[in-house]
Protein backbone atom coordinates (compact mmCIF):
# COMPACT_ATOMS: atom_id res chain seq x y z
CA UNK A 1 0.00 0.00 0.00
CA UNK A 2 2.85 2.36 0.90
CA UNK A 3 4.46 1.71 -2.46
CA UNK A 4 1.20 2.46 -4.29
CA UNK A 5 0.76 5.69 -2.35
CA UNK A 6 4.34 6.71 -3.11
CA UNK A 7 3.85 6.00 -6.83
CA UNK A 8 0.62 7.98 -6.86
CA UNK A 9 2.28 10.96 -5.18
CA UNK A 10 5.14 10.74 -7.64
CA UNK A 11 2.74 10.84 -10.57
CA UNK A 12 0.86 13.81 -9.07
CA UNK A 13 4.13 15.66 -8.46
CA UNK A 14 5.34 14.95 -11.98
CA UNK A 15 2.07 16.14 -13.49
CA UNK A 16 2.21 19.27 -11.32
CA UNK A 17 5.72 20.08 -12.51
CA UNK A 18 4.74 19.45 -16.13
CA UNK A 19 1.68 21.71 -15.83
CA UNK A 20 3.68 24.44 -14.13
CA UNK A 21 6.38 24.27 -16.77
CA UNK A 22 3.89 24.22 -19.60
CA UNK A 23 2.06 27.19 -18.10
CA UNK A 24 5.28 29.19 -17.85
CA UNK A 25 6.18 28.37 -21.46
CA UNK A 26 2.72 29.33 -22.70
CA UNK A 27 2.82 32.59 -20.75
CA UNK A 28 6.21 33.45 -22.25
CA UNK A 29 5.08 32.60 -25.78
CA UNK A 30 1.89 34.60 -25.27
CA UNK A 31 3.85 37.67 -24.17
CA UNK A 32 6.16 37.41 -27.16
CA UNK A 33 3.37 36.88 -29.70
CA UNK A 34 1.24 39.63 -28.13
CA UNK A 35 3.99 42.19 -28.70
CA UNK A 36 4.44 40.95 -32.25
CA UNK A 37 0.69 41.14 -32.91
CA UNK A 38 0.47 44.68 -31.51
CA UNK A 39 3.46 45.77 -33.62
CA UNK A 40 1.94 44.17 -36.71
CA UNK A 41 -1.41 45.89 -36.15
CA UNK A 42 0.30 49.24 -35.60
CA UNK A 43 2.27 48.86 -38.83
CA UNK A 44 -0.91 47.92 -40.69
CA UNK A 45 -2.67 51.06 -39.47
CA UNK A 46 0.33 53.26 -40.26
CA UNK A 47 0.48 51.93 -43.82
CA UNK A 48 -3.26 52.40 -44.24
CA UNK A 49 -3.07 56.01 -43.06
CA UNK A 50 -0.52 56.80 -45.76
CA UNK A 51 -2.84 55.33 -48.38
CA UNK A 52 -6.12 56.98 -47.36
CA UNK A 53 -4.86 60.49 -46.60
CA UNK A 54 -3.15 63.29 -48.54
CA UNK A 55 0.39 64.25 -47.59
CA UNK A 56 0.65 65.16 -43.89
CA UNK A 57 3.42 66.05 -41.47
CA UNK A 58 1.92 65.64 -37.99
CA UNK A 59 2.30 62.52 -35.78
CA UNK A 60 -1.07 60.94 -36.50
CA UNK A 61 -0.85 58.11 -33.98
CA UNK A 62 -0.09 60.56 -31.18
CA UNK A 63 -2.77 63.03 -32.31
CA UNK A 64 -5.52 60.40 -32.58
CA UNK A 65 -8.66 60.80 -30.50
CA UNK A 66 -11.99 59.06 -29.98
CA UNK A 67 -15.43 60.29 -31.01
CA UNK A 68 -18.64 58.94 -29.49
CA UNK A 69 -21.45 58.15 -31.92
CA UNK A 70 -25.17 58.32 -31.28
CA UNK A 71 -25.29 54.52 -31.53
CA UNK A 72 -23.39 54.35 -28.25
CA UNK A 73 -19.96 53.28 -29.47
CA UNK A 74 -16.84 55.27 -30.40
CA UNK A 75 -14.57 55.51 -33.42
CA UNK A 76 -10.92 56.48 -33.53
CA UNK A 77 -10.12 59.57 -35.60
CA UNK A 78 -6.75 60.66 -36.93
CA UNK A 79 -6.59 64.39 -37.83
CA UNK A 80 -4.13 64.98 -40.67
CA UNK A 81 -2.29 68.30 -40.94
CA UNK A 82 0.23 69.83 -43.29
CA UNK A 83 2.19 72.85 -42.06
CA UNK A 84 -0.33 73.23 -39.26
CA UNK A 85 -3.37 73.25 -41.54
CA UNK A 86 -6.03 70.55 -41.56
CA UNK A 87 -5.93 68.48 -44.76
CA UNK A 88 -8.24 65.61 -43.82
CA UNK A 89 -9.24 62.92 -41.38
CA UNK A 90 -8.82 59.17 -41.23
CA UNK A 91 -11.33 57.16 -39.23
CA UNK A 92 -11.12 53.57 -38.02
CA UNK A 93 -14.70 52.54 -38.73
CA UNK A 94 -16.58 49.26 -38.59
CA UNK A 95 -19.87 47.48 -39.14
CA UNK A 96 -21.21 44.39 -37.38
CA UNK A 97 -23.65 43.75 -40.22
CA UNK A 98 -21.36 41.90 -42.58
CA UNK A 99 -22.47 38.54 -43.98
CA UNK A 100 -19.98 36.73 -41.73
CA UNK A 101 -19.44 39.25 -38.97
CA UNK A 102 -17.58 42.48 -38.32
CA UNK A 103 -15.93 44.50 -41.07
CA UNK A 104 -13.20 46.97 -40.10
CA UNK A 105 -12.18 49.74 -42.48
CA UNK A 106 -9.99 52.81 -42.22
CA UNK A 107 -11.56 55.68 -44.15
CA UNK A 108 -9.87 58.84 -45.42
CA UNK A 109 -11.95 62.02 -45.79
CA UNK A 110 -10.99 65.52 -46.84
CA UNK A 111 -12.05 68.54 -44.80
CA UNK A 112 -15.23 68.89 -46.89
CA UNK A 113 -16.44 65.35 -46.28
CA UNK A 114 -15.38 63.81 -49.60
CA UNK A 115 -14.02 60.27 -49.56
CA UNK A 116 -10.33 60.20 -50.46
CA UNK A 117 -9.66 56.50 -50.13
CA UNK A 118 -10.18 53.51 -47.85
CA UNK A 119 -8.43 50.38 -46.71
CA UNK A 120 -10.09 47.23 -45.36
CA UNK A 121 -8.34 46.26 -42.12
CA UNK A 122 -10.21 43.06 -41.23
CA UNK A 123 -13.20 40.99 -42.29
CA UNK A 124 -14.55 37.43 -42.36
CA UNK A 125 -16.51 37.71 -45.60
CA UNK A 126 -16.74 34.95 -48.19
CA UNK A 127 -13.58 34.58 -50.34
CA UNK A 128 -14.29 35.51 -53.95
CA UNK A 129 -17.52 37.32 -53.03
CA UNK A 130 -17.62 39.71 -50.08
CA UNK A 131 -13.83 39.69 -49.90
CA UNK A 132 -13.83 41.69 -53.16
CA UNK A 133 -14.74 44.87 -51.26
CA UNK A 134 -11.09 45.92 -50.98
CA UNK A 135 -10.92 46.62 -54.70
CA UNK A 136 -14.54 46.60 -55.87
CA UNK A 137 -15.50 49.97 -54.42
CA UNK A 138 -12.51 51.79 -55.86
CA UNK A 139 -12.95 50.32 -59.33
CA UNK A 140 -14.08 52.75 -62.04
CA UNK A 141 -16.09 50.01 -63.75
CA UNK A 142 -19.80 50.89 -64.07
CA UNK A 143 -20.86 52.50 -60.78
CA UNK A 144 -18.66 50.61 -58.36
CA UNK A 145 -16.42 53.39 -57.10
CA UNK A 146 -17.07 55.38 -53.95
CA UNK A 147 -13.87 57.42 -54.26
CA UNK A 148 -14.59 61.13 -54.38
CA UNK A 149 -18.14 60.68 -53.09
CA UNK A 150 -19.39 63.61 -51.02
CA UNK A 151 -20.64 61.96 -47.83
CA UNK A 152 -22.12 65.23 -46.62
CA UNK A 153 -24.90 64.74 -49.18
CA UNK A 154 -26.32 61.68 -47.46
CA UNK A 155 -25.78 57.98 -46.83
CA UNK A 156 -24.33 55.81 -49.56
CA UNK A 157 -26.62 53.04 -50.72
CA UNK A 158 -26.50 50.17 -53.18
CA UNK A 159 -28.83 50.26 -56.16
CA UNK A 160 -30.99 47.54 -54.62
CA UNK A 161 -31.79 50.06 -51.87
CA UNK A 162 -32.46 52.87 -54.37
CA UNK A 163 -28.91 54.16 -54.18
CA UNK A 164 -26.36 54.66 -56.94
CA UNK A 165 -23.60 52.21 -55.99
CA UNK A 166 -23.23 48.82 -57.67
CA UNK A 167 -23.16 46.13 -55.00
CA UNK A 168 -20.62 43.34 -55.20
CA UNK A 169 -22.13 40.62 -57.36
CA UNK A 170 -23.60 37.98 -55.05
CA UNK A 171 -22.66 39.91 -51.90
CA UNK A 172 -25.28 42.60 -51.29
CA UNK A 173 -25.17 42.16 -47.52
CA UNK A 174 -21.41 42.70 -47.48
CA UNK A 175 -21.82 45.73 -49.73
CA UNK A 176 -24.37 47.32 -47.41
CA UNK A 177 -22.13 46.73 -44.40
CA UNK A 178 -19.12 48.19 -46.18
CA UNK A 179 -21.03 51.35 -47.11
CA UNK A 180 -22.19 51.57 -43.51
CA UNK A 181 -18.55 51.82 -42.39
CA UNK A 182 -18.12 54.85 -44.66
CA UNK A 183 -21.25 56.56 -43.35
CA UNK A 184 -20.19 55.92 -39.76
CA UNK A 185 -16.77 57.39 -40.48
CA UNK A 186 -18.33 60.57 -41.83
CA UNK A 187 -20.69 60.71 -38.88
CA UNK A 188 -17.73 60.65 -36.49
CA UNK A 189 -16.28 63.69 -38.23
CA UNK A 190 -19.43 65.66 -39.02
CA UNK A 191 -21.36 65.52 -35.76
CA UNK A 192 -18.61 67.17 -33.75
CA UNK A 193 -17.91 70.88 -33.63
CA UNK A 194 -14.14 70.91 -33.91
CA UNK A 195 -11.34 70.99 -36.43
CA UNK A 196 -7.94 69.34 -36.61
CA UNK A 197 -6.27 72.11 -34.61
CA UNK A 198 -8.64 72.00 -31.63
CA UNK A 199 -9.03 68.39 -30.57
CA UNK A 200 -6.60 68.08 -27.66
CA UNK A 201 -9.27 67.08 -25.11
CA UNK A 202 -10.34 64.13 -27.22
CA UNK A 203 -6.93 62.54 -27.66
CA UNK A 204 -6.47 58.88 -26.83
CA UNK A 205 -6.11 58.45 -23.11
CA UNK A 206 -8.11 61.61 -22.49
CA UNK A 207 -11.77 62.38 -22.82
CA UNK A 208 -13.81 59.93 -24.94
Amino acid sequence: MAKSTSSFLGIVLSLGLICTGSGAILATVNNITYDLIVASQRAKVENALKIVLPDFDNPLLEDAFWVSLSEGDSLKVYPAKKNGEAVGFAVESNSHNGYSGEIKVIVGLDTQGKLINYRVLAHLETPGLGSKMEEWFRSDKNQHSVLGKDLSKGSLKVKHDKGDIDAITGATITSRAFLETLDRAYSAVSQNDWDASSCATNKEGGEK
